[in-house]
């Protein structure tokens, strides 16, 4: 319908893979319907899957239905780009061969396909070579050549104890080109998705957090993504076919100011009978009330989205939307903090045994990462290391400073929002 979906790197096909197990398009049941805003007429995923190395997609080639993507949309380079943000970047430019030459070939077919071209969700990572910095020339390229088409993308930080050296530059420069060229950013982050991936298999004892799987945390971030995306009774016309616009209200949404674009996403589920307040405390039992220097967290704006057949018993005066409200501390001065969607059934469970409720905020907890990223990339650019990494690829001082500079901006305009 209105969407092409872009999967980059290792990360960001994991991600979009286990997000179209969970919406069950695996099985080909997408072929069973004529419109369906994950895919083309002809019943093809409407995905561009990239990658620098093979391992990913053919194992994704394996384990999926055949027919599901079109050969064409699977594009594996030769070489990976070491974790480099630059060398994703850049490398090489003006080749036919090229990566981002390919990926964005394949990318305007899907564009020609489409009934009605609004936008392209981006997976990807942060700190990878490919993940962050083909990601980030490519939200570049796609803004330029589509700028009436919005971006919405899916990132993944790492963990904050590391696990790349590189990967402060890395996530400096991804992420102040996602400011810079995006509409929104779902931002996940590696610990946190750790702890809400071991709480939502019903474990609460920290010391088993070495048995959470990769697949869990990708699951749980695939749920969450499915949960705000999948096709909502707001949105439903009187003909019953869903024009998948759930991506593009969702930034008019909580996006609604230009210079803070970093959503925050969190889910919880439930079987059998649902009480929507415990919900609500569950979705927020690892939601930071304060930053690291002690200032309380707020959101500017914030969107539910309830799927349940009980979802009569949840409206947006309800106790429990009330309960979100302070929960994600919603600002004052915004007479119209939150947005709710529901859904009669939740996508994982048709017979309506699942009930799920999953919240995206335009949140002030991204200060803390912009923080935590601005000093341990301004101490390692201080001391010159690992520059010439970034060099030979051709990212110069003048792209880290621009970079220090919009990430400064950002981290800025979220401190003054909340005063």
């Amino acid at each position: 319908m209105s969407t092409v979906w872009l999967q980059v790197g290792q990360c960001g096909n994991q991600i979009a893979q286990e997000l179209w197990h969970t919406l069950g398009l695996v099985d080909g049941s997408c072929r069973k319907i004529d419109r369906n805003p994950f895919c083309s007429r002809d019943g093809k995923l409407s995905a561009v899957c990239v990658d620098s190395e093979s391992k990913v997609i053919k194992k994704m080639q394996k384990q999926m239905k055949k027919g599901l993507f079109r050969e064409s949309n699977l594009i594996v380079g030769k070489q990976g780009r070491g974790k480099n943000w630059a060398c994703g970047y850049n490398k090489p430019l003006n080749s036919e061969e090229s990566l981002l030459y390919k990926t964005m070939e394949r990318l305007r077919k899907e564009v020609e396909l489409r009934d009605c071209y609004s936008g392209t969700v981006l997976f990807h990572s942060l700190s990878g070579g490919t993940g962050a910095g083909l990601g980030s020339h490519l939200c570049e390229e796609i803004r330029d050549e589509y700028p009436l088409g919005q971006i919405l993308s899916v990132a993944v930080a790492p963990y904050q104890t590391g696990e790349c050296p590189l990967q402060h530059y890395n996530i400096l420069l991804c992420l102040s080109w996602l400011q810079r060229y995006t509409d929104g950013i779902f931002l996940f982050y590696n610990d946190d998705v750790l702890r809400r991936a071991l709480a939502s298999m019903g474990k609460k004892n920290i010391r088993v957090l070495s048995q959470v799987s990769l697949l869990s945390m990708n699951t749980y971030i695939a749920d969450c993504v499915a949960g705000l995306l999948f096709p909502v009774s707001n949105f439903e016309p009187t003909s019953g076919l869903n024009m998948g616009v759930e991506p593009w209200e969702l930034v008019r949404s909580v996006c609604p100011v230009p210079t803070m674009k970093f959503l925050h996403v969190a889910q919880t589920s439930t079987r059998g009978q649902v009480f929507w307040d415990s919900m609500v405390s569950s979705v927020t039992h690892f939601l930071d009330p304060e930053s690291s220097t002690g200032s309380p967290h707020y959101s500017t704006s914030l969107l539910s989205v309830a799927r349940s057949n009980h979802c009569s018993l949840i409206q947006p005066q309800s106790s429990a939307m009330k309960k979100l409200q302070r929960a994600y501390g919603c600002v004052s001065w915004n007479p119209f903090p939150l947005s709710l969607w529901t859904a009669s059934c939740d996508m994982r469970d048709p017979t309506g045994q699942r009930h799920s409720l999953t919240v995206c905020a335009n949140h002030s907890s991204i200060v803390d990462l912009l923080k935590h990223t601005l000093e341990k990339a301004q101490k390692m650019y201080s001391a010159k290391a690992y520059i010439h990494w970034y060099r030979q690829y051709g990212c110069g001082e003048g792209d880290f400073e621009q970079a220090f500079d919009t990430l400064s901006s950002v981290e800025a305009e979220y401190c003054s929002a909340g005063e």
